[in-house]
């Protein structure tokens, strides 16, 4: 299975499994596009060897993994690929659109646990004295960058955020993740003090627009140079701009989730608990959550491998 071609459209079964998972769900934007392209690709895949969503077999899934891993997919792409394809079989067989479900006997595939690669918190103050100024867009760059890492949030949560999410007396914020869900988390001083400074005169009035072309952006938070509401896009834009200002995107691939990987090992690094951990990031699972405490092992042993002078004998 190749990227999914524009081309291609889905049969009706699979935009009816959309739908469904959009009002019956109640997926996410971002995640019903990735299952769209998943499922456009898989569309495509079909139809280049006169296939259907109803005729074809688990032999037929076992040779699209197959080339798959031939062409050096990496096993994450293809369990993801497959999670999608298997839902929209198992939708199918529920709505009776077929008896089987040709992936029912296909193997799981095994995924290696990555490990996050947070910054140490040296470089997280080296990040945030990049930004310098106090115009409109450093004070709101400040902001954004204090907030994804006081809060460990999501991209995606930081952008929807409106006024009325932050209670700034009491220095919490509400924030909704996947499937919608909501979860109130603190926020320290350093966030603190610098949405007060975004929210003061010459900070986010000055991005204001005289008329603002959707009530949503009247609300935002966050607000670009046009006075629209920021996007995923553009805050993913200032953080690798401040990460290369820093000198640390070559080496680390800073992005926003790179912040939310550092809020929560540097959280376990000073003994939060890891249901806290959880909790405050939004998982839904503790498994999720454990991956952190892997790093902050893997940082342990490299402090003491660096400071003990009995962990590595000279040869």
């Amino acid at each position: 299975m190749v990227a999914a071609d524009p081309a291609v459209e889905l049969p009706l079964e699979a935009e009816d499994f959309l739908s469904w998972l959009l009002s019956e769900r109640g997926r996410a934007a971002n995640t019903l596009a990735a299952y769209r392209r998943d499922l456009t690709a898989y569309a495509g895949w079909l139809a280049a060897r006169d296939l259907t969503l109803e005729t074809v077999s688990t032999a037929d899934l076992v040779e699209l993994i197959t080339a798959r891993r031939r062409q050096g997919s990496a096993p994450s792409t293809i369990a993801r690929q497959l999670a999608s394809i298997r839902s929209v079989h198992r939708f199918l067989v529920n709505e009776e659109h077929r008896r089987d479900d040709p992936t029912a006997a296909l193997e799981g595939l095994r995924v290696p646990a990555g490990i996050p690669k947070a910054l140490a918190e040296g470089q997280v103050t080296t990040l945030l004295a990049a930004v310098t100024g106090d115009d409109p867009v450093a004070r709101r760059d400040r902001a954004l960058l204090e907030l994804l890492y006081g809060t460990g949030a999501r991209i995606s949560e930081v952008c929807d955020l409106s006024m009325g999410d932050i209670d700034f007396d009491a220095q919490l914020v509400r924030l909704f993740g996947k499937g919608a869900k909501e979860r109130i988390v603190p926020f320290g001083r350093a966030a603190a003090e610098a949405l007060d400074h975004w929210f003061a005169p010459g900070g986010r009035l000055d991005l204001a627009p005289a008329q603002w072309r959707r009530r949503d952006d009247a609300t935002a938070v966050f607000l670009n140079s046009r006075g629209g509401r920021l996007t995923r896009q553009a805050a993913w834009a200032i953080v690798k701009k401040y990460g290369a200002r820093a000198g640390l995107d070559a080496h680390h691939q800073l992005s926003p989730h790179v912040l939310r990987h550092s809020c929560a090992t540097h959280l376990l690094d000073h003994g939060a608990d890891l249901r806290v951990v959880q909790e405050l990031l939004g998982h839904a699972s503790i498994s999720t959550t454990q991956v952190y405490t892997k790093v902050s092992q893997e940082r342990l042993w490299q402090v003491y491998r660096d400071a003990h002078p009995r962990a590595v004998v000279a040869p």
